[in-house]
């Protein structure tokens, strides 16, 4: 606790440097009208290690079924693809509510989905064992629980970006998003280490057990000391008609009409796909590949680096363009370190080499991938930000999908190739076709108020 403590306080004085920065640099913030619906910095100091923390604790979550998959395996009798199968069912559910839970959050503010997407999500970790111990239908009930955890979890994000398009000033949104890509990278880390202890010296059942406590934990505290008694609004009350309207298929099939936007939502669906490829199957891809190394090796050093790159990116991204360069440029930038970088790292994984250096290729693998914080998720700010939960809810969507495509087909690859070969190729080019198409259409310039302006005239 005490350790959460001060890295909770450090987190609190540099989100408030970069706020005294920004303030100090940014051109036009004096022209432009103040916006009530920001956080305060007081408040923002309160909130944003809380959304570090939950970020944090919902890959965590995420992670603890991957980690121990090896041993529930073993203790099941799965082979790869009954593994596969179970992973695969989070992303049918995490595809379910992420338009839902970006919506919701665009109308009645983030904090409210955030706090009941996170306990109940505790609940179905903590319940997990006594489902998998239920009866004889073990690979079943293992299933439906990947995807209830979906399902719960498929909100988080879609309101984290609705949140930080609401409340983040402008020259703020990179690193505010960098935040909780460290986050993720943080709560990876803590599954891969809490996960490994528990696995070690007692059970895997004792790993989702203690990750269910601290979920609960993080919810109990968000109510108590941020929401019990207080009122957050929803939408901006002075939005015109059109911005005030439900997000509709209609103004969604318009804007994917635009390239800027199909592009992006295609580079994020890749990178989603990829990432969830990797955090299933890496635990599985050491255990068998390098059975004599430490499973906290590659389950916590590619995740410790992954966090200051992440930070290091947003900061970087904004510096940039506080400087004078166009958003376009630096999200473009961030999107080829994420997928161009990361594709040769993957690409080298195929090939046979000691542990310290696949250690060291994974963890490149991560570094490059945590800037895309930087690039094709951040850019939903950049182009509808008055509905970005519900968009950036629509890409989760996709990839999610990717997901379970990605990771079902690996699943089967490795199981029909008896190799690691394919896997890593598949991923390697999943993220040149995506980084093809941001970088060829790619934009940052503001559409939604175009589309509004036109349904205004129709």
């Amino acid at each position: 606790m005490a350790d959460k403590h001060t890295s909770g306080d450090g987190l609190n004085d540099l989100c408030a440097l970069l706020m005294d920065r920004n303030v100090c640099t940014a051109t036009k913030a004096s022209e432009e009208p103040q916006d009530k619906n920001l956080w305060p910095r007081a408040v923002a100091r309160k909130w944003m290690p809380v959304l570090f923390m939950g970020a944090c604790l919902v890959y965590c979550a995420r992670m603890t079924m991957p980690i121990c998959a090896v041993a529930m395996a073993a203790s099941f009798n799965w082979n790869k693809i009954d593994t596969g199968v179970v992973l695969g069912g989070f992303f049918w559910g995490y595809s379910c509510t992420a338009i839902l839970g970006g919506h919701a959050s665009d109308k009645i503010g983030g904090e409210r989905v955030l706090l009941f997407s996170a306990t109940s999500w505790a609940v179905v970790t903590a319940a997990t064992p006594a489902l998998a111990h239920l009866g004889s239908h073990t690979l079943a009930l293992m299933t439906m629980a990947r995807v209830l955890m979906g399902v719960l979890q498929g909100v988080f994000f879609p309101s984290l970006a609705s949140l930080i398009a609401q409340r983040a000033p402008k020259g703020q949104k990179s690193f505010l998003s960098s935040i909780m890509q460290s986050g993720t990278s943080l709560g990876i880390l803590l599954a891969g280490l809490l996960d490994s202890i528990m696995l070690d010296w007692y059970s895997w059942e004792n790993a989702f057990y203690a990750v269910g406590f601290l979920s609960g934990l993080w919810a109990l505290v968000v109510w108590q000391y941020l929401l019990k008694g207080k009122v957050y609004p929803g939408q901006k009350e002075r939005r015109n008609n059109f911005q005030s309207k439900t997000f509709s298929c209609t103004h969604l099939l318009s804007l994917l009409r635009k390239p800027c936007i199909w592009s992006m939502v295609f580079a994020h669906m890749c990178t989603c796909g990829t990432s969830y490829t990797l955090l299933s199957w890496m635990p599985t891809y050491f255990s068998e590949q390098y059975p004599h190394v430490r499973t906290w090796v590659y389950n916590v050093i590619p995740w410790t680096a992954a966090i200051p790159a992440a930070l290091c990116g947003g900061y970087i991204s904004d510096s940039l363009i506080s400087q004078g360069y166009s958003v376009v440029f630096v999200r473009k930038s961030m999107q080829f370190i994420a997928m161009g970088v990361s594709a040769a790292f993957v690409m080298l994984l195929s090939a046979k080499m000691s542990p310290p250096i696949a250690v060291i290729c994974i963890s490149a693998v991560m570094v490059s991938l945590s800037f895309t914080s930087c690039g094709s998720s951040v850019n939903v700010q950049d182009l509808t930000p008055s509905s970005a939960g519900t968009l950036y809810g629509f890409m989760n969507m996709l990839g999610a999908f990717m997901g379970v495509l990605m990771v079902s087909l690996s699943g089967y690859l490795i199981e029909v190739t008896d190799s690691w070969v394919p896997c890593f190729w598949l991923v390697a080019a999943v993220h040149v076709v995506g980084l093809t198409v941001f970088l060829c259409f790619g934009d940052a310039r503001r559409v939604d108020l175009e589309e509004s302006n036109s349904v205004a005239l129709s």
